[in-house]
């Protein structure tokens, strides 16, 4: 019995010898070689190797070195604590990344996006969809850590203000993608700010913001190179505002959608002066007739494919057909007339 449970000892003790010492030099060699997915897989083998492939920076850095993208949307349990400790260990990967997009991660905080944009000082697209408890502060650090951003995401974010918007005005004059959908904390100044600075702006969502006045929607106009312009809910602009907008020769996407100040007038300027556009909401709009079809099938149909004008309870039912003979290109899986 003795000698049974010796020679178990020592069996044992050779085994734990083996994984501490053995596993990581194993790691170290074939981790390297292995494609992503069978690298994550190695950790869910064993806790040794967990431990060291987690343990040892040389296994993952250079599989990191370069990365361009991180995607952590609705990552729901990461937190401040996760980018102090990337700080703390002295984190160099994150120098080259492009993009970083932590939509919903309601646990973040300024102090988290502090950090986290000052590992990354060469980055051009940041989302932070819907993570309510940020603040000015956050684009204060933002445009502090981050020089070269073109493409940012702030929907939701309802606490960020005019003095977020000038920030962002004064710092990214070159702009080509601004997302503020429900930052209702926003006035006519703060948009302004950024419609005078940011001019090279190609995409502007401002999905249900209602409190702009039509003086602002008529800077828009002055968007050269705007392609995309999201004004659903917008219940202040009029046609004046779009009869402005319709100098955005290059549009492809507008969305009208609950606009309810709109009439014929606004959309046959549009029609008149984007002749480009591709898709095109009025939904709910009441204030629209078949003229400004009219005028859309005259100056859009070459490029038009999407129309909803579901509940403009002025422009008629039309069948397959007709509609065909108005708009050639419209995919009808998309088409609500």
């Amino acid at each position: 019995m003795a000698a049974t449970a010796a020679a178990e000892a020592e069996a044992a003790a050779g085994d734990e010898a083996w994984c501490r010492e053995t596993v990581p030099r194993v790691m170290e060699l074939v981790s390297p070689r292995l494609p992503q997915r069978d690298a994550c897989a190695l950790l869910a083998v064993s806790p040794w190797c967990h431990r060291a492939l987690v343990a040892n920076p040389k296994l993952w850095e250079p599989r990191y070195c370069h990365l361009k993208i991180i995607n952590l949307e609705f990552a729901q349990d990461i937190d401040d604590r996760h980018f102090v400790r990337l700080k703390e260990m002295g984190c160099t990967s994150l120098q080259e990344l492009e993009l970083l997009n932590i939509n919903a991660c309601q646990k973040v905080s300024d102090k988290g996006i502090e950090t986290i944009t000052s590992l990354c000082p060469n980055l051009r697209a940041l989302s932070i969809y819907w993570i309510v408890g940020l603040t000015d502060l956050t684009i204060r650090h933002i445009v502090q850590n981050c020089k070269h951003i073109v493409d940012l995401n702030l929907s939701g974010c309802k606490n960020i203000s005019d003095k977020g918007m000038q920030l962002v005005a004064d710092n990214y004059e070159g702009l080509k993608k601004l997302n503020i959908t429900r930052c209702i904390k926003l006035t006519d100044d703060g948009l302004q700010e950024v419609l005078q600075k940011c001019s090279s702006l190609e995409s502007l969502n401002l999905y249900a913001l209602s409190s702009f006045s039509d003086k602002v929607y008529k800077k828009i106009g002055s968007l050269t190179n705007l392609t995309f312009l999201d004004l659903c809910g917008a219940q202040n602009v009029t046609d004046d505002g779009l009869s402005c907008i319709s100098r955005c020769v290059c549009l492809t996407y507008l969305n009208l959608s609950w606009c309810v100040r709109v009439t014929d007038v606004g959309v046959v300027a549009i029609a008149q002066g984007c002749r480009s556009l591709q898709l095109l909401s009025l939904f709910g709009i009441v204030g629209v007739t078949d003229v400004c079809l009219e005028a859309l099938s005259k100056h859009c149909s070459r490029s038009l494919t999407t129309l909803d004008v579901n509940g403009c309870i002025g422009i008629k039912k039309r069948s397959r057909d007709d509609l065909i003979q108005l708009f050639p290109l419209l995919r009808f899986e998309l088409v609500t007339c």
